[in-house]
Order: C-alpha cells, then structure tokens, then sequence
C-alpha cells in the first residue's frame, strides 16, 4: 500500500466537501494540500487521518467539530509581537500531516477515536465566542491548520467579520496553491521550523525541509500576514551550533533581520521519552549564536529566563518589553510600536497596552454556547 494512505473503513465524522484534490488515471484520488500527495482508494484516509474518499470525491470528516475550547495568553503560542498581553481563543481537531516522533500533543495529533468525541462548533459560534470572551485572536493550534483548512478559513472569515484577528500555528508543510488561500485569511501565523537538515524531517517527522522553508518566504515576500518562527530544540538532534549558525544564515538572508524566532524547550514524549529535557543553557547559547548573525529578536520558551523574554529595541537596546515565560512584567512600547526613547520602530501588531488587562500566565476552558 503507497506510504500516506489507511486502509478502506466505514467513514466517522463529517463529509464535508474538501478542495485541492485530482483524479488519478488508474481510480484513485490524490490529494493535493500538502507535499504528501496521498493517493486514496474507496473509504481511505490520508497519513493526516482527517481528509479521506468518499465516493468519488474527498472529504475533510473534522469539519466543524473540535477538541476543546481554551482561553490563552497570546505569548503562549509563542507571539511575541502580535498584540501583546491579549487573549486568544485556542482550538485544535485532530489528526495531523506529519509523524513527529517528539510531537508534544501527541494525544490530539496522533487520535483516531476523535470523529466520535469532538464538541460540534460552528464558525459563527466561534467568532461569538470569541468576541463575547473578550479575546482578540483566535488560533488554530494543538494539532495543524493546515489538514483542516477549509474549516480554519471559514472560521477566520467569520471571525474577522467580528473583528477577530485568525492566528495560525502550523508546520507550514503544504503546497503552493491550497498555502495561497489558506493564508488569505489568516492575520498572523507561528511556523515550526523544526531543524535545518533533511536528516532530521525525513527520520523524525516523515517530511522534508523545502516546502517549510518555500512557506515562510511566501509568508515574508508575498502576504501581510505577521510571522514569528519556532524550533523546538533537542539535545543531540537539532542543537548544534552548525545547524543553528546555518538556520539564522538563512533567515536573515531569505526573510530579513526582524521576524522574531523562538528556541523552545523539548521535554521527552511520545517516542522520545528516553530523550533529555532541553536544559536552558542550550536555549540561551542558540539565542546567542542567531543574535550574532543579525537576527534582533530572538526568545527562550518553556523556561525562566527574563533576559530571553524580553523584547529589546533594535536602535538603542532599551528594554521594552519585559516577559517571564507567559507573563509581561514591564511594557514601554508606544501604542504604535515605537521604542519611546529613540523612536525606533518594532516590526509587529500593536496597539495600547492596558497592564491591568493582560491574560498572563492563565489558561481557561471554555464552553460554547449551543448555536
């Protein structure tokens, strides 16, 4: 059986109708929203679990349903420069393109009993939702965007209807047409450049480098959308000093000085529980290595650490925004995005910044009201 494709079952879920698909010569349908290319048989499911044949057409059978509702700090994704200190609505389906084998939320990306446990929302109710909970953003997190696309699209038109911004947190593993829609409707997206080899892509996650690297020079060149990157570094797979000399290189070159990158802490799970923690020395010397090739906001997560939390003027080096983990401890930029003592602007999405307001370190559950 070709790599990518489940065996034919009775299909759970929702049928509603998918885009970016063809017909093969020989009877199959392919797939074509991410560089897997999953070519389905009568009642198959693609390697994402979600998108899957149905007759003689595919389907997205996660459409309108979701793992669960959550209010969150918007640093928590991690955005450092979109909207400081505001809360997100945060949702997810389940299923996912990719096979992690570190995945940190392997219990929704990896399920298959989800088609049946899943809270039936509407875009509509979660635009509502969001606005009446006093969130700013929504974001499609906890597994990818990318595999339940047409719902995430659908969700963002009607939340910026009430004037919600849409966040994306993705791999970025998807193709050029479906990557052009898709983030037409998004205001803001967190990529997961997960390493800077095609090693580490193929042997831990079945995927490969260049359709991530080709998406976050998209989102750079081509769109408006406001983008911020994350690897999640692992001892002795994706943190030496090559490899992370190699990744700044190439930001600074292909995307410029200004998007903001996160080294995050790995803990062990799923298939890497004999793996290490990330110890916060790590973060900090990768922080270290990518300020030295001209990156000028660089951020430690999942740590302690002030100095790797703090936003710093890329004119005068004040400290203007000042975090511990998820939480802003001091906050100076000017509702515009300007450093107050030498006017120099911070690239991002900003606006005033009521201290009193700010959602910290928090996270809340939250029920949708019935449509």
């Amino acid at each position: 059986m070709p790599m990518g494709t489940r065996p034919a079952e009775t299909l759970e879920g929702s049928r509603h109708p998918a885009r970016w698909w063809h017909r093969l010569d020989d009877g199959r349908i392919q797939c074509d929203l991410c560089p897997r290319d999953c070519r389905l048989h009568e009642g198959q499911r693609g390697a994402c679990f979600v998108r899957a044949r149905d007759g003689d057409a595919m389907v997205l059978t996660t459409y309108g349903r979701s793992s669960g509702f959550c209010l969150d700090p918007i640093e928590k994704k991690p955005l450092n420069h979109f909207y400081p200190g505001t809360t997100v609505l945060s949702f997810g389906t389940a299923g996912c393109n990719l096979a992690c084998k570190f995945c940190q939320n392997w219990d929704l990306s990896k399920s298959r009993d989800m088609d049946r446990m899943m809270d039936a929302a509407t875009p509509e109710a979660i635009a509502r939702a969001a606005r009446e909970s006093g969130a700013r953003s929504v974001a499609f997190t906890y597994n990818d965007p990318v595999i339940f696309a047409e719902y995430a699209m659908d969700v963002a038109d009607a939340c910026r209807a009430q004037g919600v911004a849409a966040v994306a947190v993705t791999n970025g593993y998807m193709h050029a047409e479906p990557r052009r829609a898709f983030y037409a409707s998004m205001d803001a997206a967190n990529v997961d450049l997960k390493a800077f080899t095609d090693e580490f892509h193929v042997k831990l996650t079945g995927s490969t480098l260049s359709p991530v690297l080709e998406t976050l020079a998209y989102l750079v060149h081509e769109t408006k959308v406001w983008l911020e990157i994350t690897t999640l570094l692992i001892p002795g797979r994706n943190d030496s000093d090559a490899e992370i000399l190699a990744a700044s290189r190439w930001i600074r070159r292909e995307l410029g000085p200004d998007v903001p990158l996160h080294y995050t802490a790995f803990h062990p799970d799923y298939k890497m529980g004999d793996v290490p923690a990330t110890p916060p020395a790590t973060l900090a010397r990768a922080r270290k290595i990518a300020q030295g090739e001209g990156l000028n906001f660089v951020y430690t997560g999942n740590v302690h650490d002030a100095e790797g939390g703090t936003t710093f003027c890329p004119g005068c080096h004040a400290r203007l925004v000042e975090r511990d983990w998820h939480r802003i401890d001091g906050y100076r930029l000017t509702a515009d995005g300007k450093c107050p003592d030498c006017a120099t602007v911070v690239p991002g999405r900003f606006e005033f910044f009521d201290p009193g307001r700010q959602f910290g370190r928090r996270r809340v559950a939250l029920r949708l009201a019935p449509a």
